[in-house]
């Protein structure tokens, strides 16, 4: 009888903590729906605390433009090669003047005359201030985007098309919605790179490392945290026609003064709303998870 009366008791408190934790979820739910339609546009999120694995998605499943996020995809698969012994971190990139393209390129705004360059300030360059000559020049010396793409499949990454580089991209607005991946996918990948699934530990904290020093999109990710919040992340943007905005996006690790982390996903796509506001909509969605799980 003591027994029976101790596994009611057990069971009552676990279905009280199960309605507890749904409640609280759905009125989660109710805020990010509230912040996602400011954007005025699709949002999608999806977010892990990488501890439990307790997961909350908005259109997890639909699929978005990335832009400069797939630099994060492309910096695994040079760092596999790396990893292969096929490339060097310290090895020099002759950099052609020719391949200095008119476009967001702090390589080619410092050295317009072309430079030799070690493979580690490529990626750098290429993730930390999201260069789109360094993020072309990745591409080709590793075999372009379907070599890209395989691999990352390879990897168990399947809502993923990794179609067209950053100058292809540039040649017509169409071009970038076949960049595309769902915030649940780039979740995964989040996910494997925090627990050092697919490098070496020495390619994976120099992954780590230029993610956390990024510097593009200071509103978003990292705009309503503390600044000596440490956020691993990478950001992407589209330009603007007719008013919409293709992609505002970030996607990055974050962690939490008591040293846990979670992981978050937020790309907002064909949004009217001003960059401002498409910001904040990622700074707000980053900010609700970090006073939650504090």
């Amino acid at each position: 009888m003591r027994n029976c009366i101790f596994s009611c008791a057990i069971a009552l408190l676990s279905l009280l903590s199960y309605k507890h934790s749904t409640a609280q979820k759905n009125t989660i739910r109710q805020k990010i729906a509230t912040i996602a339609a400011t954007a005025r546009g699709h949002v999608g999120m999806a977010m892990m605390s990488l501890e439990d694995g307790d997961t909350i998605t908005l259109n997890g499943y639909d699929r978005y433009p990335m832009q400069s996020v797939f630099k994060v995809p492309l910096a695994i698969a040079v760092l596999d090669q790396v990893d292969k012994g096929k490339l060097s971190l310290d090895q020099l990139i002759h950099i052609r003047k020719e391949e200095l393209l008119p476009t967001w390129s702090p390589i080619g705004k410092k050295f317009p005359e072309g430079t030799d360059m070690k493979l580690r300030d490529v990626l750098a360059y290429t993730v930390s201030q999201s260069d789109n000559n360094g993020c072309d020049i990745l591409f080709r010396l590793v075999g372009g985007t379907t070599y890209v793409e395989q691999y990352i499949r390879g990897l168990g990454i399947d809502s993923i098309s990794i179609k067209a580089n950053e100058e292809q991209m540039a040649k017509a607005w169409e071009v970038q919605y076949t960049d595309w991946c769902t915030p649940v996918a780039m979740l995964q990948l989040l996910k494997g790179i925090h627990a050092g699934q697919y490098l070496s530990a020495s390619s994976n904290d120099f992954l780590l490392q230029i993610m956390r020093e990024t510097t593009t999109g200071p509103g978003r990710m990292r705009g309503l945290l503390p600044k000596n919040a440490e956020v691993a992340h990478k950001t992407g943007t589209s330009g603007s026609k007719d008013g919409i905005t293709a992609a505002t996006n970030d996607a990055g690790i974050v962690t939490l003064p008591n040293g846990k982390k979670y992981a978050i996903v937020v790309f907002v796509s064909d949004a009217r709303a001003d960059e401002a506001t498409r910001d904040s909509v990622i700074a707000q969605l980053t900010k609700l998870f970090w006073d939650k799980a504090k």
